[in-house]
């Protein structure tokens, strides 16, 4: 069964989406770890209610930031995590972290990836005028945002949508494609070839 391992810096509504699907059995996985840089992350209550291990690790406690991630790995190595899922995670990963885990960390991205790149996507794509918007589930490389493409969601810009009226709808659109995603990586569906993700069915 896959073992994953989840990083969250807020109210971890996406790790809830994941932890309600491997409780339904529609995923094949099970969540070992929950790790936050934020000790008051809604997401370490969410995976303490689930009975499964939350972790804070504080960047002030490191010297360097390799120090912080050194430790977040030691955490994902002791409980032998085979899949990274990034579910709001606000600190950026540096190469050596995205090498130690290559092609096994999933991050999900509230718009529709190339476009609207890194912070307040959805007022991205409001100002540029666009008519539809959505999510992203893509494998995480070294660029921000660039990395693979595994699912995509679309969502229909409204005349009247304000960041936050936007942004609940992609949400819902997340918390479905954010679990099918890794219940595909789970049952060994995902071939990554280059810049694409090959879904074999």
């Amino acid at each position: 069964m896959l073992k994953l391992g989840v990083l969250a810096s807020g109210r971890g509504s996406n790790l809830q989406s994941i932890i309600d699907a491997v409780e339904a059995g529609e995923i094949e996985a099970e969540v070992k770890v929950v790790i936050s840089d934020n000790e008051n992350a809604q997401a370490l209550e969410r995976a303490t209610k689930h009975q499964i291990e939350a972790q804070y690790v504080g960047p002030e406690d490191y010297s360097t930031s390799n120090g912080f991630e050194q430790a977040i790995i030691d955490q994902l190595e002791r409980y032998d995590v085979e899949l990274v899922i990034l579910a709001g995670f606000m600190k950026l990963l540096s190469p050596y972290f995205i090498k130690y885990y290559q092609n096994r960390i999933m991050n999900i991205h509230p718009s529709l990836l190339p476009a609207f790149k890194g912070l307040h996507a959805q007022q991205q794509a409001l100002d540029y005028g666009v008519k539809v918007a959505g999510c992203t589930v893509h494998f995480v490389d070294q660029g921000m945002d660039t990395g693979p493409i595994i699912l995509q969601a679309v969502v229909p810009v409204k005349e009247d949508d304000t960041e936050d009226s936007l942004a609940t709808r992609i949400l819902e659109e997340e918390h479905k494609v954010y679990p099918e995603a890794v219940k595909l990586y789970a049952e060994d569906k995902l071939e990554i070839e280059g810049r694409k993700v090959i879904i074999k069915r």
